[in-house]
């Protein structure tokens, strides 16, 4: 059977749609129908003719998770890999899991030949993408999710996150060195700014923790729902956020059985996230912002607490996020009074989120859960190289959460 034949088997309770791409979350609403997804992606379904994908920097984290993705995706083909201190060795080498999947061996970023592809995922480390990404083929669609964040650095450049140059400057101690580049580049919140995206030949995908707290306030400044002061956001993300680098911080001795706060007061990820909470709400707002890190592999989750404009209560709030994202596939409102949790996400592009009365009056308590890996960077970057390539955002990203 082709990847395009569907096929449906019918019982009392409604019907099964078999190889369905996407059910809206409208009909999985509808009470009198059982609808089930089914996204069988093997090598077998592959396009005929795939589009050319490139994944530069494929040895860390977020790079196997691109890979991982690229290799169950319907349309799309790997055809390079780089890792200029592998260069030469299989991906198998590094990354076991991925031995089965019949992957061209790591090259270095010179030796890679951008005329056969038609798009490209910048997973490099952080100081070296502003120079790469400016002489690569203007063809070129490129996602960028440079900038992993590194406990121990106290310097993380996000190379086209920022919008302002002079602010860039500001936070890193240098100058931005392909400002032209930076002026074409989308800040891609997929949710946030979908029709921007549409049309980019440059994403700048978002950090992990600006995901988990920009998916729930942009609607809720958006709407003068909650106030622009005093927002307080305590963050909490798994050890792989901070990259796959030798680190005596990120040994297992000194990690388990406890927590660590970092970046306290001017964390790397502070400018982004005011940056777009400035944009939603229409003016200038300033955070106070403390990440933590947890004994876990991955998951993170973000605890927001705002004070409600006069007038307003946690059902306005809840409403307001209800209606922004009823629609939208990764983004999920859970019941009223259900807590989310980071092992309701792992391994998974879903973002989970709830809203709370607190007990001081006029406040309220938003939590959000995200797997940092993929909602929190391949997964969203994927979502984004869908939509600048024409594809349904969620192609190749319907695996629910891993559980246990």
């Amino acid at each position: 059977m082709s990847s395009s034949t569907s096929r449906s088997f019918c019982f009392d309770s409604g019907c099964l749609w078999k190889d369905e791409m996407k059910v809206t979350k409208a009909k999985r609403r509808n009470a009198g129908n059982m609808f089930v997804k089914c996204s069988v992606n093997t090598k077998a379904q592959k396009a005929e003719k795939p589009i050319r994908i490139g994944v530069l920097g494929a040895s860390g984290y977020t790079g196997s998770e691109i890979v991982r993705l690229l290799v169950n995706h319907p349309h799309f083909g790997i055809s390079f890999l780089t890792a200029d201190r592998k260069a030469g060795q299989p991906l198998s080498s590094v990354f076991p899991h991925l031995i089965t999947q019949g992957l061209p061996n790591l090259i270095a970023v010179k030796d890679a030949d951008f005329s056969g592809v038609d798009a490209v995922f910048c997973c490099l480390p952080h100081g070296t993408t502003q120079d790469i990404i400016k002489g690569l083929p203007k063809h070129l669609k490129i996602v960028d999710l440079s900038a992993v964040c590194s406990l121990d650095d106290p310097v993380l450049f996000l190379d086209f996150r920022l919008r302002d140059i002079s602010e860039y400057e500001e936070w890193y101690g240098q100058p931005h060195r392909a400002p032209d580049l930076q002026k074409e580049a989308v800040y891609g919140l997929t949710e946030i700014s979908r029709e921007a995206i549409k049309d980019a030949r440059l994403v700048a995908n978002p950090g992990c923790y600006p995901t988990t707290i920009q998916i729930p306030l942009f609607p809720l400044l958006k709407g003068n729902l909650v106030r622009v002061e005093n927002i307080i956001i305590d963050s909490k993300s798994g050890v792989t956020g901070a990259g796959r680098g030798a680190k005596e911080s990120n040994m297992y001795a000194e990690l388990a059985e406890g927590i660590y706060s970092y970046g306290v007061s001017r964390h790397r990820h502070v400018p982004e996230i005011e940056q777009g909470l400035s944009d939603a709400a229409d003016s200038k707002i300033t955070i106070s912002f403390t990440p933590h890190l947890m004994p876990i592999i991955r998951g993170m989750q973000s605890t927001i607490y705002v004070e409600m404009a006069s007038g307003v209560t946690v059902d306005d709030l809840y409403q307001q996020l209800k209606t922004t994202y009823e629609d939208d596939e990764f983004v999920v409102l859970l019941e009223k009074g259900i807590v989310p949790r980071t092992h309701d996400v792992r391994g998974s592009n879903y973002c989970l989120m709830n809203v709370f009365p607190d007990r001081i009056p006029g406040r309220a308590i938003i939590i959000s859960v995200i797997d940092n890996l993929l909602k929190g960077a391949s997964g969203q970057a994927m979502q984004n190289l869908n939509l600048m390539l024409g594809l349904p955002e969620s192609t190749g990203l319907l695996s629910p959460a891993l559980f246990p």
